[in-house]
């Protein structure tokens, strides 16, 4: 789900890193007419919520995705789901070499809401073997913390910003350090100063 006008702030700060960095404004997709279609290997296409293509390298992909109630549970799960068959298709997409040059660059971005019934611990299931005890006791903000982290260990995306809000009180709150901002932007920072160095853009 990427609604409402709190993504347009930013999709708008994040085209910012790449505009002051040089790419021309026609590099930097953010709307669906100017085609956030890219490639995958299961599928033909997958569309993102922010792209960012220069002289045929995919320079960086943007998800910007939210997450809030009242129906946590199955909500969660499929922002899960998505963000790992997004990762994982593209992934494998450049392992095909349909990316041409240099390797793709994603981030995630998610905000979840606010309130008591994200705070507080959600049971796990009693199944037929017993989950990773990380998730015991765990809240959905917790949970979701975890899975950022996890994202971006495991390298599927290359950074992630988490980040919580609510109508009451919309000032983002950063709950995990390695997502908060300021690593996302550094993160960012990061590719822009590596294609820099290899004359991208030119």
């Amino acid at each position: 789900m990427r609604g409402g006008k709190h993504f347009d702030v930013i999709a708008t700060l994040l085209a910012k890193f790449f505009l002051d960095a040089g790419y021309p404004a026609s590099s930097i997709r953010v709307t669906k007419s100017q085609g956030l279609e890219l490639p995958g290997y299961y599928r033909p296409q997958k569309q993102w919520d922010l792209v960012v293509v220069h002289q045929n390298v995919l320079v960086a992909a943007f998800e910007l995705k939210a997450l809030g109630g009242p129906s946590y549970g199955n909500n969660y799960n499929n922002r899960v789901e998505e963000a790992l068959g997004s990762a994982v298709d593209l992934r494998r997409a450049a392992l095909a070499e349909l990316y041409p040059r240099e390797k793709p660059w994603l981030g995630y971005f998610f905000i979840m809401q606010d309130d008591e019934r994200s705070r507080r611990p959600v049971k796990t299931a009693e199944g037929a073997l017993p989950a990773d005890e990380i998730w015991h006791g765990t809240s959905y903000q917790d949970r979701f913390g975890i899975f950022c982290e996890r994202l971006v260990a495991e390298q599927l995306y290359d950074a992630a910003c988490y980040v919580t809000s609510s109508a009451e009180n919309p000032k983002p709150i950063e709950l995990v350090e390695s997502l908060d901002w300021r690593h996302f932007a550094a993160a960012i920072n990061a590719r822009l100063t590596y294609l820099k160095d290899l004359g991208i853009p030119e």
